[in-house]
């Protein structure tokens, strides 16, 4: 038996119009300039906690547990609409329902949302009983601490070296080096892919397709083969 984890926003989520958004409602309600784009961008992935900590170095402890409170509550709001939604990039429903159905694999979710944010997502997409296990900002320490995927191993009962974890980000790939698992970097979302090979990713996939293919490589154990396979699709 094997494990794949997956991050949410970036990577199985296209929510970075949605994060941006909240992300400046909350700075310019509190008095403060909003961050750029790219800024907010960079921080998807890390707990909230955390992630307003570097948008807004030297925060004390008292604005930044407002600005989180403030992010929760303005996110709230907007899934409260009538018309939002947290749209999945294309053919990552597909491929999570595919890899769900096979006996030989087990799915997770290790992600800087909430719980509440988890089950929105999930349950808008029909994707709820996908996921065996799910780990969020509310149960672990910030990504890359491997707080979530140790967790997530334990609770199916699979081993790190025979867990991956797909992601966006260098926070996700750091995070599954740390804890011994293997890492995916996908290139549709918050880092790019020659940053996600630096950070340890043992392949970069370009398209939900072409990490279909990649995790069916790692899943027959050819993993020598897949680092040269991830650069050659850089160049």
């Amino acid at each position: 038996m094997k494990a794949i984890l997956f991050d949410c926003d970036g990577t199985i989520a296209d929510s970075f119009g949605v994060i941006c958004d909240i992300m400046r409602r909350t700075f310019l309600a509190h008095g403060l300039d909003a961050p750029e784009d790219a800024a907010t961008r960079d921080i998807i992935g890390l707990s909230l906690d955390t992630a307003i900590g570097r948008l807004h170095p030297g925060v004390d402890s008292l604005l930044l547990a407002s600005l989180v409170t403030g992010y929760r509550t303005q996110f709230r709001a907007a899934r409260a609409e009538p018309d939002f939604r947290e749209a999945l990039f294309p053919e990552m429903k597909g491929l999570i329902d595919r890899l769900s159905a096979r006996d030989s694999l087990l799915l997770g979710m290790v992600t800087g949302k909430s719980r509440r944010g988890v089950a929105a997502i999930c349950e808008a997409h029909d994707m709820t009983a996908a996921f065996s296990v799910v780990r969020t900002a509310d149960d672990c320490p910030s990504k890359p601490h491997p707080a979530m995927v140790l967790e997530c191993c334990e609770v199916l009962g699979v081993d790190a070296g025979e867990t991956l974890v797909v992601g966006d980000s260098i926070y996700d790939v750091e995070m599954a080096r740390a804890a011994g698992a293997t890492a995916f970097g996908v290139a549709w979302g918050t880092h790019r892919p020659d940053m996600l090979i630096a950070a340890g990713a043992a392949a970069v996939a370009g398209t939900p397709a072409e990490l279909d293919r990649l995790i069916e490589s790692w899943h027959d154990g050819a993993l020598t083969a897949l680092p040269r396979e991830a650069r050659a699709a850089l160049s």
